[in-house]
């Protein structure tokens, strides 16, 4: 195996003026945490190590799925089923020899949210779950950190540097002072919506941008504003923000809905007796036993590999549910991803206590 030095594999680096080897040193003794490492997470985490930051640990819960690989590039065909920061950690280990890469294979919640971060200086966020989002800022105020925001909505990407110890020492706007509370309406992730896999790459990449600037001491990071990209006509727009009030009034603030919130949606919550295993939806298929199967529509062009009683797509879902009279019947709904399945299996124990009703865990993809 050829051996390869720092100094020759960031040379291109270093080679600027504005980075030099001082900047370099700073990316080196760097700490990021990045919390989800599907498309966002995975390149940023790449073009991170790849600069030469070094120490990054990787926060995931889920596993690659084939839905995954047209907008997740570094994962391939032979890694579905296998958890996603587990492949990208060896990926990173194989590319960027200098980098120390760890992985934690859990979902982010408010018990272990600090115990996850606890050594970063800078957390990456680059989650799809909006509860989640607030949860990692709120912990990031918290905590006095740094984090860089990431979001997408079909064509557009969202991007910011939220909670940043300027220049004066205080602390830079934050996600509650764009938005301050959690949405209570159930708001569609990327599974549902669908989305392009360049913009997905593009707000990847800004985002591993704001990390070399702050690391390095370059440029300006995104700070009291939240950047606005839209994909199909490369339109950029900068939405100014300021922090509400003054830091120490807003980790009060913050600290007291910490208390208060469980930072959870119905889109995440798979408790016992919601879901039900792949393997035994097979049998009940099989055995031809009397259950109704409702297939919540996400894409138009998606082929069931199993007959179903009942297409309804979800912005109808709640307008189906009110025409059901008194059902007593059996019922598995199922989705691509057993998302919007759960969230339809919650609606439809709120309006009824008797059936018996569940979702398929993980959805068609990959029946």
């Amino acid at each position: 195996m050829t051996k390869i030095s720092a100094k020759d594999l960031y040379q291109r680096q270093t080679t600027l003026s504005e980075l030099g080897e001082s900047g370099q040193e700073r990316l080196r003794n760097a700490t990021i945490s990045i919390v989800g490492c599907g498309g966002l997470g995975s390149v940023a985490a790449i073009y991170l190590a790849g600069s030469g930051v070094g120490n990054i640990h990787l926060i995931d819960f889920d596993t690659v799925d084939v839905s995954n690989l047209h907008r997740q590039v570094f994962y391939k065909t032979d890694d579905i089923g296998k958890p996603k920061c587990e492949v990208l950690a060896t990926y990173i280990q194989s590319t960027s020899s200098f980098v120390n890469v760890t992985f934690s294979n859990k979902s982010v919640s408010k018990k272990n949210v600090f115990n996850l971060i606890v050594d970063a200086e800078i957390v990456l966020d680059c989650t799809d779950n909006l509860p989640i989002k607030y949860l990692l800022n709120d912990a990031c105020v918290l905590k006095d950190k740094t984090l860089v925001y990431g979001s997408l909505y079909k064509f557009d990407g969202y991007v910011a540097t939220f909670n940043h110890l300027d220049k004066n020492e205080n602390r830079t706007a934050n996600l509650r002072d764009a938005f301050p509370e959690i949405p209570t309406e159930n708001i569609p992730n990327c599974s549902e919506l669908g989305t392009l896999n360049t913009i997905v790459g593009i707000i990847g990449l800004m985002q591993a941008n704001e990390v070399l600037k702050i690391v390095a001491e370059i440029g300006k990071p995104l700070i009291n504003e939240l950047l606005i990209y839209n994909s199909l006509d490369n339109s950029q727009f900068k939405m100014k923000l300021k922090p509400s009030e003054c830091h120490s009034e807003q980790k009060r603030r913050i600290s007291s809905l910490f208390e208060s919130e469980n930072y959870k949606s119905i889109l995440c919550d798979f408790d016992d007796g919601i879901t039900i295993s792949k393997e035994n939806f097979k049998k009940i298929l099989e055995q031809k036993a009397t259950v109704k199967i409702i297939s919540i529509i996400e894409n138009e062009d998606l082929e069931l590999p199993f007959e179903v009683t009942e297409k309804v797509p979800m912005y109808d879902f709640e307008d189906w549910l009110s025409e059901l009279e008194n059902p007593k019947e059996n019922y598995i709904i199922v989705c691509n991803q057993g998302i919007s399945s759960v969230m339809a299996v919650h609606l439809f124990k709120a309006k009824f206590s008797k059936p018996n009703v569940m979702s398929l865990e993980g959805g068609i993809s990959g029946f």
